[in-house]
């Protein structure tokens, strides 16, 4: 438990652990003049799972004697169980709703009913801690920024499901044309995706490519020994972008990451951002290093309440794991779709600059998603999408 507790507060205070000692987590008043700030603990942290307070919590002033010069910055409002609930995903214990992917919406989280998704209220504590603490906060912009690319598809129309829905839905133009040269292919939008990502200085492009064999959910499927497959990494290698592990609708198995290159198997994200506590231990137990799915599919904003990496804890273990969650920003789908925001241009415009606003605030990283194949459709995504790279230059 000191493990955690140690971490989270090392956490709010961008990994200054000596300014982390002066912060203390105890109700008992007689130990409260050794510290600068005391945040009072509401006794459920290792305990039990509640929803926490969601107020914005108050410094006050404590002296231990009437006329004593020596007063403690006392905040009561429990910010490292608030936290560990947030990072953990320990929401998800207790509230088993689930939609028909077997995901946990935004629509069921206390931070989708009360509509606290724009703002990172771990960020916010942050910087409350800060100043009580007397730190400096961190300068504003951006820790990193990571533009993602989920590559469900290589192409439409090149394997036979896809050319026979082409034609039967009367599109036997763009399946001939396709199949004379892949970059006539709609969905093959790779090489405009790299130049413009490349636009922005500093920032890291990662395309997370599918290892499954195929079924459900995961078609279409592509052949890694296909000529289109082997154009694409080697288009993607000499970009020098990074290559991450898109793992299948279905789980984690080990099957596919045999035909993964073992410097894939790190960096993950799971299709249709479907993942739960089980699927986390399985992707410590496979060497997963850093995950990309921390996102709710139908909300965009922050889903962890934080804009930060941060080490995953396991809510039912009470484990503090190398497992480093990177909070999604945005996605393509959850701004345009139907399913989800069905935001038309200017009102994802306007979301969008409001979240990378909250970002570049708090020295956080900023991860955007956006497929491959979003830039196909009548969407406005072929115009949003570089619009955003833009504000970032």
């Amino acid at each position: 438990m000191d493990e955690i507790i140690n971490y989270i507060k090392t956490w709010l205070l961008y990994g200054n652990a000596d300014a982390a000692q002066l912060i203390g987590y105890t109700a008992d008043e007689r130990e409260w003049p050794k510290y600068r700030l005391v945040i009072v603990p509401n006794g459920h942290l290792g305990k039990d799972i509640v929803l926490p307070e969601l107020k914005t919590p108050r410094v006050e002033q404590w002296s231990p004697d009437e006329g004593s010069e020596l007063t403690v910055n006392v905040v009561r409002t429990d910010l490292i169980y608030n936290t560990f609930f947030f990072i953990s995903r320990a929401e998800e214990l207790i509230n088993t709703q689930r939609d028909e992917h077997g995901r946990f919406l935004a629509a069921y989280s206390i931070l989708g009913k009360r509509n606290k998704l724009v703002v990172p209220t771990l960020d916010e504590y942050a910087r409350l801690v800060m100043k009580a603490v007397g730190v400096s906060l961190p300068p504003s912009g951006f820790a990193h920024i990571y533009l993602t690319h989920d590559v469900d598809t290589i192409a439409h129309y090149r394997h036979v499901r896809g050319a026979l829905g082409g034609i039967v839905r009367g599109e036997w133009r763009q399946v001939l044309r396709s199949w004379q040269d892949i970059h006539n292919d709609p969905a093959y939008s790779f090489p405009w995706l790299v130049k413009q990502d490349k636009r922005v200085p500093l920032s890291e492009s990662i395309f997370f490519i599918k290892h499954s064999f195929g079924k459900g959910y995961d078609y279409p499927q592509y052949n890694h020994h296909s000529p289109d497959a082997r154009r694409l990494r080697k288009l993607l290698e000499h970009s020098k972008v990074t290559i991450g592990w898109h793992s299948s609708y279905y789980g984690t198995g080990s099957i596919e990451r045999r035909t993964s290159r073992t410097n894939e198997l790190a960096i993950h994200r799971s299709h249709y951002l479907r993942c739960s506590i089980e699927q986390m231990r399985e992707l410590i137990a496979l060497g997963v290093t850093d995950d990309f799915t921390m996102g709710f599919p139908d909300r965009a904003g922050f889903r962890l309440q934080t804009s930060r990496a941060v080490l995953w804890i396991d809510p039912e273990r009470m484990q503090l794991t190398e497992l480093v969650l990177h909070p999604l920003t945005i996605m393509d789908v959850t701004l345009s779709s139907e399913r989800y925001m069905h935001l038309d241009h200017d009102e994802a415009a306007y979301l969008c600059q409001q979240l990378i606003d909250k970002v570049r605030m708090h020295n956080g990283d900023l991860c955007l998603l956006w497929h491959n194949t979003s830039f196909t459709t009548a969407d406005y995504h072929r115009t949003l999408y570089p619009e955003i790279l833009r504000t970032l230059r």
